[in-house]
């Protein structure tokens, strides 16, 4: 199946009746990914405390984020085929609550590291219901001619949550213990899971649970060259996440509550830049337009972190580059999904989604610990030198993928 095939095919239909319109149940998935991404990336706002904890070293700072990555990864098609048989919501409404359980159950750790590795792991496989089935609800819910936009607002619940856990984790620990913002975020989740519940319609499955039909994905360029490419922006994203706290404060010598304020910093412009594209993208049309737009976005992002290896220090420059990092790779996720559920099937949206999430998690395993080998070992520079590498592979790829839808 070409690309374009693809996304002209026949469709499997699963538009959502929830509500006066289809921008309501846009909104009660956005919330819903809010929700699960303040969970899960609190452990990122969280890499100084663990640091400090447990007395470990930065690349087992790195294992620390790996293991969550490593049970998000294991799950995600698991969770892709109980999206496609059984619909989103039922699989969403579990998912957050685990999520909210998983995370207090993190807090209770120390001073076991190998206990925390597998809190963190059970934290991670929770939150491997997020983009199988966010992403099916979007697909579903999405205005005509607005697909693009609005998988970039449901994808802004990522930088939000992300921004959000980093100015309660840190926040809350200048004025108390660390796992109090950990708590009070579960309590949230919790509590956001229930109102899910009973407001959200959501959209059926198949009614049976089955194995992802890998065979006809494989058989999609576009798709296989944009899984590719998430492996690559997985890597430079996951590294940037988990070291952003550490890297302000250790050079340019600020405190945990200013680090963690430039890392939110990241992701409220994160969210602008996954509005813009997503409008941009609409007005350019289909997958191609998706396509255009990231191309620019990680094209812009290979020079600023270009710019993290000659310099170093000062506070003001940290900041910018950080903000405008944002923008460009940060922002350019939601266009990135809307392009993989373009040149796929809906009926294989779920499958199609745990496999690119699956290879951009891959990414992230591998990442953030050799990025704190290299800091260990040479300093920030070549770490940002790996990671501005890794984003011009994803860059070329993401090009073959324009070219061939």
């Amino acid at each position: 199946m070409t690309g374009n095939e693809a996304g002209e095919g026949a469709r499997v239909e699963t538009r959502d009746d929830s509500g006066d319109g289809s921008w309501r149940a846009v909104g009660s998935v956005a919330g819903w990914q809010t929700a699960a991404s303040l969970c899960y990336y609190a452990i990122f706002a969280a890499t100084g405390f663990v640091r400090d904890a447990f007395s470990v070293s930065e690349s087992l700072v790195g294992l620390f984020l790996t293991a969550g990555l490593l049970g998000y990864t294991v799950f995600l098609f698991p969770s892709g085929a109980a999206v496609d048989g059984y619909g989103e919501k039922p699989v969403m409404v579990v998912g957050l609550l685990a999520l909210s359980v998983a995370l207090v159950g993190v807090t209770f750790a120390p001073p076991s590291y190998a206990l925390l590795l597998v809190t963190v792991a059970l934290l991670g496989a929770a939150y491997s219901t997020a983009m199988p089935a966010s992403n099916r609800g979007i697909v579903a819910a999405a205005p005509a001619g607005s697909k693009n936009l609005a998988m970039g607002l449901k994808q802004v619940g990522v930088t939000v949550g992300s921004g959000a856990s980093s100015l309660v984790v840190t926040g809350v620990a200048v004025v108390a213990a660390w796992q109090v913002g950990f708590w009070a975020i579960g309590v949230f989740a919790a509590g956001y899971a229930l109102l899910f519940a009973t407001r959200y319609r959501g959209n059926p499955g198949t009614g049976r649970l089955e194995r992802p039909r890998l065979a006809g994905l494989g058989g999609n360029r576009a798709y296989v060259a944009l899984v590719a490419a998430a492996l690559f922006i997985g890597a430079s994203i996951f590294s940037m996440l988990g070291y952003t706290v550490l890297y302000v404060q250790d050079v340019v010598g600020t405190g945990p509550a200013l680090a963690g304020g430039v890392l939110a910093a990241t992701q409220v412009t994160g969210s602008v830049g996954r509005i813009g594209a997503g409008s941009l993208a609409d007005r350019l049309g289909g997958p191609r337009g998706a396509a255009t737009v990231a191309l620019v976005q990680l094209a812009g992002s290979v020079a600023l972190f270009s710019l993290l290896v000659g310099t170093g220090g000062s506070f003001a420059l940290t900041i910018a580059v950080f903000v405008a990092l944002g923008l460009t790779i940060h922002g350019s996720t939601g266009v990135f999904y809307s392009c993989l559920s373009g040149v796929v099937d809906d009926g294989d949206i779920g499958a199609a989604t745990a496999g690119g999430q699956t290879a951009l998690n891959v990414g992230g395993l591998v990442a953030p610990p050799l990025f704190g080998f290299v800091v260990e070992s040479t300093g920030y520079g070549a770490g940002w030198a790996l990671v501005a590498g890794s984003t011009v592979l994803a860059t070329v790829l993401l090009f073959v993928v324009r070219r061939r839808i």
